[in-house]
């Protein structure tokens, strides 16, 4: 997942009043319902993150588990390991990104779920990608999610996430300029490592990713 800012005339970031009328989760579901392929389409869907994932194939034993947590249309995250023999469960809220990622990657498993509720208690990964998910999060539900995680993971396996860089909270009223509204939650970067940390997680290693005129942080985190 990836996001655009909203910036008000003057040039500040402004929080909508969408975020006092509406559950978050609902407009976050309906904006990728709606414009799943044209997300696609804007952020290069089959060539992004290659670098992160030879990465993390390195990282991985050969034919391990793979959660894609938020996994969109499946491409390229759960297509790339999965053509690469690892086992991959792909999660997302929105339907259609769901249907779309079970269409493109057969030989993954996709599962339409709020990632908040999701339970896997009984499957451990070697790794959790959360690539542009976890920015669509209410904040209070972060740290929890990412306790979570930290148990889904085997002793030395690895989350790679992407979170906000600078904290902001807010609706995208046209986003993608597709005419969907999206809503987005970020912490700023060391309130991310520092909730990584406490879940128990050790980071390995932090980048900045930039987009326009802002970006997002890239993690690399261990499970001990």
């Amino acid at each position: 997942m990836s996001s655009k800012s909203v910036r008000c005339d003057s040039g500040n970031w402004l929080p909508s009043p969408r975020m006092d009328l509406e559950d978050p989760k609902d407009v976050v579901r309906r904006g990728y319902d709606a414009l799943s392929v044209r997300y696609d389409e804007a952020y290069g869907a089959e060539t992004k993150y290659e670098p992160w994932l030879s990465d993390l194939r390195a990282r991985i034993p050969a034919g391990g588990t793979v959660l894609d947590l938020g996994c969109g249309s499946g491409v390229p995250v759960a297509r790339s390991l999965a053509d690469a023999a690892y086992r991959v469960t792909g999660i997302d809220i929105s339907a259609v990104q769901v249907r779309r990622a079970r269409e493109r990657v057969p030989e993954a498993e996709f599962i339409q779920v709020d990632a908040t509720a999701a339970s896997f208690d009984d499957a451990p990964f070697d790794a959790v990608v959360s690539l542009y998910a976890l920015i669509h999060i209410p904040l209070s539900e972060q740290p929890p999610l990412l306790q979570r995680v930290a148990a889904w993971l085997r002793p030395g396996g690895w989350l790679v996430a992407t979170t906000g860089h600078r904290a902001w909270t807010g609706v995208d009223e046209n986003w993608l300029g597709g005419g969907a509204p999206m809503w987005l939650s970020h912490a700023d970067a060391a309130t991310n490592r520092a909730w990584m940390t406490q879940a128990g997680l050790t980071v390995e290693r932090e980048e900045f990713v930039p987009e326009g005129d802002g970006g997002h942080a890239l993690y690399w985190a261990r499970r001990p």
